[in-house]
C-alpha cells in the first residue's frame, strides 16, 4: 500500500539514518519519507522557491509609494565690479536660501508618475536686508506617459516575468520531487535484487555443498567415482565466489539508496538496510490518455510554456520601447507668499491663491535602432522557444511510448522468467532422484543447479525492471506524486 502525507510532514521527519548501529528494517515507503526528508537536491531547490517569492515581493516593491524629505540651505555671493565710468563700486550682493520640501511619490501600474506634497523656500539677503520671504507651494503633480511607457504591458513587466519565474520554481521544485521518489524507487528495486542475489549465491553454494556430501558418501561406499566427488567440490569453490560478488552488489546499492537520504559517509563493512520486497505494480497503461496527461502533469513540459509566457511579455514590451516618448505633465495646488512662514502656509491651506500647470513632454529617436533590435531579439526569442516546446511535445510522445512498452515488456518478462525458474527447480529435482537412483550424472545435477540459479536471478531482476519501469512511466506522465499521495504545500 502507498501512503498518504504532504511534504510539510515530510520535511519535519527527522533523518532516521543519520548514526545507524544496527541493521535498519525499511520499508518502501519508509525510503521514500526518509529521501523525501533530508535528500539535499530538494533542499536546493526549496531555497529556489523563496528566492522566487522574495524576488516577486521585489518586483511588486517598484510601486510602493515613498516619502521624501528635503532640507537645503544655499549662498550665493556676487563680489562688487569696478565701474568703468564713474569708478563707483557698488555692494557685494549676498542671496541666502532655505528650502524644505514633503512629498509622497511613487509610479501607479499604468505609468503615472507622481508626487503629492508641499514646499518652502525662503530666500532673503542684501537686497532686502535679509528679510523673510517664504514662498509656500502645496498640490499634486503628475507625469503621464502616452505612449512609450504607457499601460499595464510596460510597466508590470518585472511583477509578470517575476511571477511566471515564481510559477517555474514550484514546477521546479515538483520535478525535484518527481525525480527523488523515482531514484528512490528504482534505487530500492536494485537493492531488492541485490538481497535476492546474494541469497541465491548462497543457495547455490548450499546446493553445491548438499551434492558434495551426497557424492562423498557414494564415493566411500564404491558407487561414485572420485571426480564426481572433484567436479562438487568445484563447482562449490566457484560459488563461493558468486558470493562475494553478490555481497559487494548489495554494499554498492545499499550506499546508493543512503546517497538519496543525504548521507555523506558510507562504509563496506556497516550495518546492511533490511529491504522488503514491493508487491509487483498494477498499472492501468492507456497511452492516449497517458500522453495528454504527461502534457498537463509534466513539471518540464509547464516550465516551458511559462519561459513562453515570459517571452510573450518580453515581446510586448520592446513593442512598446518602439513608440516615442509623449508625455503628458500637469500640475495643480496652491501658493502663499509671506515674511512669516506660518502665514505663508495659511494662505495655501486656505486656497487662497491657485497655480497650476499643463504641457507635453516629446521625445523621438533618429533611428530607433536600440528599440528595433530590441523588438526584434525579443521575436526571434519567441519564435525560438515555441520551436522548442514543439520540439519538446514530440520527445515527450517518444519518451511516453517508450515507458508504456517498456512496463508493457516488464511485465512479459517476469511471468516467463517465473515459469522457467518453476520449470528449472522441477527439473532439478528430477535429475537428483535419476542421481540417487544411480541413472543421473552429477554433471547433469550441476549444469540443472546452474541453470535453476540463473533463472532465479532472473526473475528477481525482471521483478526489479518491472518495479523500476513502471516508476520511469509514472516519472514520464508526471503522476508520481499522485501516485503516492503527496502534496506539495505553498511557501
Amino acid at each position: 500500500m502507498r501512503f498518504p502525507a504532504t511534504l510539510a510532514c515530510l520535511l519535519l521527519l527527522p533523518a532516521a539514518l543519520a548514526a545507524q548501529d544496527t541493521v535498519q528494517h525499511l520499508t518502501l515507503d519508509d525510503a521514500i519519507r526518509l529521501a523525501l526528508a533530508s535528500n539535499l537536491s530538494i533542499k536546493v531547490d526549496a531555497y529556489s522557491r523563496s528566492i522566487a517569492r522574495a524576488n516577486l515581493l521585489s518586483a511588486y516593491g517598484a510601486f510602493d509609494p515613498s516619502l521624501n524629505f528635503t532640507r537645503s540651505h544655499s549662498e550665493e555671493y556676487s563680489p562688487s565690479l569696478a565701474s568703468a565710468d564713474n569708478g563707483f563700486l557698488p555692494p557685494s550682493i549676498l542671496v541666502q536660501t532655505d528650502y524644505y520640501g514633503l512629498s509622497l511619490s511613487g509610479t501607479l501600474p499604468w505609468g503615472t508618475m507622481y508626487s503629492l506634497g508641499g514646499t518652502s523656500q525662503n530666500q532673503r539677503g542684501t537686497y532686502n536686508g535679509f528679510t523673510n520671504n517664504f514662498l509656500t507651494t502645496g498640490g499634486l503633480s503628475i507625469t503621464q506617459p502616452l505612449l512609450r511607457g504607457f499601460g499595464f504591458g510596460a510597466n508590470l513587466l518585472g511583477v509578470r516575468i517575476a511571477k511566471a519565474n515564481r510559477a517555474i520554481s514550484d514546477w521546479q521544485y515538483r520535478q525535484t520531487i518527481i525525480d527523488t521518489v523515482t531514484q528512490v524507487v528504482v534505487a530500492y528495486s536494485n537493492l531488492v535484487f541485490a538481497h535476492a542475489s546474494l541469497r541465491t549465491a548462497q543457495l547455490s553454494r548450499q546446493l553445491a555443498a548438499g551434492l558434495v556430501a551426497e557424492n562423498e558418501k557414494r564415493f566411500k561406499v564404491g558407487s561414485m567415482s572420485e571426480n564426481d566427488v572433484t567436479s562438487a567440490r568445484a563447482q562449490m569453490a566457484l560459488r563461493e565466489e558468486g558470493i562475494v560478488s553478490a555481497e559487494q552488489l548489495v554494499r554498492d546499492n545499499d550506499n546508493q539508496l543512503r546517497l538519496l537520504f543525504g548521507e555523506s559517509a558510507f562504509s563496506n563493512d556497516g550495518p546492511l538496510l533490511a529491504v522488503d520486497p514491493p508487491p509487483p505494480p498494477e498499472v492501468d497503461v492507456q497511452p492516449a490518455a497517458d500522453l495528454q496527461k504527461a502534457y498537463r502533469l509534466r513539471p518540464d513540459y509547464q516550465q516551458a510554456r511559462l519561459s513562453l509566457n515570459k517571452d510573450r511579455y518580453n515581446v510586448a514590451s520592446a513593442r512598446n520601447q518602439l513608440l516615442p516618448q509623449v508625455n503628458f505633465v500637469g500640475s495643480y495646488g496652491y501658493t502663499g507668499l509671506d515674511q512669516s512662514f506660518a502665514v505663508s502656509r495659511r494662505m495655501v491651506a486656505n486656497q487662497d491663491n491657485r497655480a497650476y500647470s499643463a504641457g507635453l513632454e516629446v521625445s523621438v529617436p533618429l533611428t530607433f535602432a536600440a528599440g528595433r533590435g530590441q523588438a526584434r531579439a525579443a521575436r526571434l526569442q519567441l519564435r525560438k522557444d515555441e520551436t522548442s516546446l514543439h520540439l519538446m511535445e514530440e520527445n515527450i510522445a517518444l519518451s511516453v511510448a517508450k515507458a508504456v512498452g517498456q512496463v508493457g515488456t516488464t511485465q512479459k518478462r517476469v511471468t516467463a522468467a517465473k515459469a522457467a525458474r518453476d520449470l528449472n527447480d522441477q527439473l532439478l529435482q528430477a535429475e537428483l532422484k535419476r542421481l540417487r537412483a544411480g541413472t543421473g550424472s552429477t554433471f547433469s545435477v550441476l549444469y540443472q543447479q546452474t541453470q535453476l540459479i540463473q533463472a532465479d536471478v532472473q526473475y528477481a531482476q525482471a521483478l526489479a525492471d518491472q518495479r523500476s519501469a513502471v516508476a520511469y512511466y509514472e516519472h514520464e506522465i508526471g503522476t508520481t506524486l499522485d501516485d503516492y499521495h503527496l502534496t506539495l504545500t505553498d511557501k
